[in-house]
């Protein structure tokens, strides 16, 4: 559920009074308009309660929403009914802060209108339905008593075989990738009912009453668990539906999505004049490192060869699978450290970050990522996910570790901790506007973290030939994330093609571009919010630099931007320039 893109001439008038001849608020229709978000909120979350609960918002935690015909028949006439309410307000007329919010809410509208009536992933998408993860988020809750806690767990088991036996109907035609990982996530995710909840009963002081009618419960829901991973198993499927989009959903998808400045084709074809751009620069660092790494070896004529000799010889320097998390966890503080010592931007102390192993319910998509609370819940614990490569095969550990170099692991972590997710979600909790923290645009939120990446280099953290060669290569990643994903949901890349271009062309080892196909099979468009944030967000900051000269803040400059919460970057953009 996500939003829609106006033109960039829609946005431009949006704001262009603002520079000049600026058109007077209406402070009764702003108000009035205020008290509208906040009732547009309580609505939403009635009818996504499980969205609230990770966010913060737990009035609803006991609620469990089994999406049958007639949830989605209501989930649609709230989307109806709330855009005939947004017609009462005459945009110009708002303040630029409730102009935002109105054009992220009418997204978010459509989009849940899009999503039933065109995208219609309930249907071929069986991944969608998997309980693990809200239930173990209630367990792992720091909110509350446990007791509180587990009478919503207890209340919400209810629905349980009810929501599967609903999915069960809903599901036509599903891809045979997105029922391997239901079938995963599902029968994994078990466990919190098995394991996880029975540890947090033994801890709780309810009574031998109250946890024998849980413990009895969780059986029943385990049972409606696995039985749907069963009957996908058993699912005949003889013709299951493509896991490409197709290109007039992906363009649609990527509007509601991303909502960008750039269309889908614009960004797809900005990405692969910049891969060029990025091998351009990889081939001078390499050419210089090639003695120090290959001696008196010969260089090859190839220059992508040449790159990828000396990356080789570089990405032999990793930890160890046993060290891999206690690796990311010694770094956070350095990274801490140097942010603070640059004056880069202010941290907050008070927020906790704990680096964890990946849950069994989250596996199957992405090695490494951020679990963050939400604006109702902004002092709770965000957690740093990692990956397990428990049962691997020690090539492919070594395959992983390689990619996740001593260089690259570096860079993660600024990405997912600090200065990037961990930091720029701290932010926008803090943001005046609810409707920018919970409607937050995956776009700004992936943008600042690549943004991230680049920026501490260029404050000269760790600087050296080796770690721009290998910043190069982790912005490839980025880059050919979205020729990927474009590439494969509309043009029909194969997988031979796409694995070329990311070991070939990317620098990529073979289990990360295999982990990559994966992931392109099970989502769309989201592998294209990194660049396109990015080239936003820094395209920004180069143009105030250029605008304020040597009045340019650097510190001031991401204070700023972060504090209008997770806003698309192209209404962030209008907001910092109609300041001046």
């Amino acid at each position: 559920m996500k939003k829609l893109v106006v033109s960039i001439f829609a946005v431009a008038l949006l704001f262009s009074c603002n520079k000049s001849t600026k058109i007077s608020v209406d402070k009764g229709l702003d108000i009035k308009f205020d008290k509208y978000k906040d009732g547009f909120v309580t609505s939403l979350w009635k009818i996504s309660p499980e969205w609230a609960s990770n966010l913060g918002y737990h009035k609803l935690d006991s609620v469990l929403v089994v999406f049958d015909a007639k949830e989605y028949k209501k989930q649609f006439d709230f989307a109806n009914a709330q855009l005939d309410s947004l017609k009462q307000y005459d945009i110009e007329s708002l303040s630029d802060n409730n102009k935002t919010d109105f054009y992220m809410i009418k997204n978010q509208l459509e989009s849940m209108i899009f999503n039933i009536k065109e995208l219609k992933s309930s249907e071929w998408n069986p991944a969608e339905y998997n309980v693990c993860g809200t239930f173990a988020e209630i367990l792992n809750g720091k909110y509350d008593t446990p007791e509180i806690r587990l009478r919503a767990f207890n209340l919400k088991m209810n629905n349980i075989p009810a929501y599967y036996e609903a999915a069960k109907k809903n599901i036509k035609n599903p891809t045979k990738e997105h029922t391997d990982l239901a079938i995963a996530q599902n029968t994994g995710g078990s466990s919190v009912f098995e394991v996880d909840l029975n540890l947090a009963l033994e801890k709780s002081k309810l009574s031998p009453a109250e946890k024998k009618e849980i413990q009895e419960k969780a059986k029943i829901s385990v049972k409606a668990i696995k039985d749907y991973a069963n009957w996908l198993k058993a699912l005949p499927n003889k013709t299951p539906r493509s896991f490409r989009l197709g290109a007039d959903l992906y363009a649609k998808k990527f509007n509601f999505d991303i909502q960008s400045g750039y269309t889908a084709d614009e960004i797809y074809k900005i990405a692969v004049d910049h891969k060029k751009e990025l091998h351009d620069k990889m081939f001078v660092l390499a050419n210089n490192l090639w003695s120090k790494y290959k001696g008196n070896t010969p260089k090859p004529a190839d220059k992508l060869e040449l790159i990828k000799q000396v990356i080789d010889q570089i990405s032999l320097k990793h930890t160890t699978p046993e060290n891999f998390q206690s690796e990311i966890e010694k770094q956070i503080p350095e990274l801490t450290a140097y942010v603070k010592a640059k004056d880069l931007l202010y941290i907050d102390p008070s927020k906790p970050l704990v680096v964890r192993k990946e849950p069994a319910y989250m596996a199957g998509v992405a090695g490494a990522s951020i679990s963050a609370p939400g604006p109702y819940d902004k002092n709770a614990n965000t957690y740093y996910n990692v990956g397990s490569m428990s049962g691997w095969t020690a090539e492919n550990s070594e395959s992983y570790l390689r990619e996740y170099n001593d260089y690259i692991l570096q860079i993660l972590n600024i990405h997912e901790a600090i200065p990037g997710h961990y930091t720029q979600l701290v932010y926008s909790n803090q943001s005046p506007s609810i409707i920018k923290s919970i409607l937050g645009n995956g776009a700004m939120v992936e943008g600042w973290a690549v943004y991230a990446e680049k920026m501490m280099l260029e404050s000269g953290y760790k600087n050296s030939d080796e770690m721009w060669l290998m910043y190069y290569k982790w912005n490839l990643r980025t880059t050919c994330n979205t020729i990927l994903d474009n590439g494969v949901h509309t043009k029909n890349m194969s997988k031979e093609d796409a694995l070329k271009l990311l070991t070939r062309e990317a620098f990529q080892q073979q289990a990360e571009a295999e982990g990559k196909w994966k992931r392109v099979t099970l989502s769309q468009v989201q592998l294209c919010s990194y660049f396109t944030g990015y080239t936003e967000i820094y395209n920004l900051r180069e143009e105030l630099k250029k605008e304020q000269g040597k009045n340019f803040n650097l510190k001031k400059f991401h204070e700023k931007f972060l504090s209008f919460g997770s806003a698309p970057v192209k209404y962030i953009k209008e907001l910092m320039l109609s300041e001046k």
